[in-house]
């Protein structure tokens, strides 16, 4: 009986976060640059303002909820799509941030760590797919792949920071992030494979 109204209570509490979740972003998307007070969260999530302290913490801790919660969701994106190739983690990671470009941007100018943005779910499935590719012979056996997704990892956060200041558009932040990909890929290349991996890289001729 104890465990069932403890994980009743667990699942109340989950709402209702994921209530001040959504209400924050409600209001980034209605007012992009307003400043986000515990007191307007609490209102559009129809919760007190002591229930957003204790279920998120300070107001600082708002941007690093919501990432969490997009780490969450890039997660269960990433899964759902098994995402076993390279390109499509990296399509996917890029996908989920201009999908909701607003609170995205915003979360990401405002988090101080949010150069941890990458490190949870993509860096995660990054390495998996690049030590994949070892493993089919794709990219050569004495490659540290760990150390290669984190390159990519790292090449990807700065894209991402030039899209956040909007220095690129959502076109350019995936081929950049695509060509940093590219870039590790062709420098790690088996011999069987190099010319494969390196032709997004070579000059096309002009039609």
């Amino acid at each position: 009986m104890q465990a069932a109204e403890g994980g009743l209570r667990a699942r109340h509490k989950a709402q209702r976060r994921g209530r001040i979740l959504e209400a924050t972003r409600e209001l980034l998307r209605e007012s992009p640059e307003s400043v986000i007070s515990t007191e307007r969260i609490a209102a559009r999530a129809e919760v007190s303002p002591a229930t957003v302290y204790n279920l998120i913490g300070p107001r600082d801790k708002i941007w690093e909820a919501l990432a969490a919660d997009f780490m969450d969701e890039l997660e269960s994106r990433l899964g759902a799509g098994g995402a076993g190739d390279a390109r499509e983690v990296v399509r996917s990671t890029v996908q989920l941030f201009v999908d909701d470009p607003v609170v995205s941007r915003r979360m990401v100018r405002e988090w101080e760590d949010s150069g941890l943005a990458l490190r949870r779910g993509p860096l995660t499935h990054l390495r998996r797919a690049l030590a994949d590719a070892r493993a089919q012979g794709l990219l050569r056996a004495d490659v540290d792949t760990d150390a290669l997704a984190a390159v990519v990892s790292t090449a990807c956060l700065g894209a991402l920071h030039q899209w956040v200041a909007a220095m690129t558009d959502d076109d350019q932040f995936l081929v950049r992030t695509l060509l940093a990909l590219d870039v590790a890929l062709a420098a790690a290349a088996a011999d069987p494979h190099r010319d494969r991996l390196l032709a997004p890289l070579r000059t096309q001729d002009p039609a």
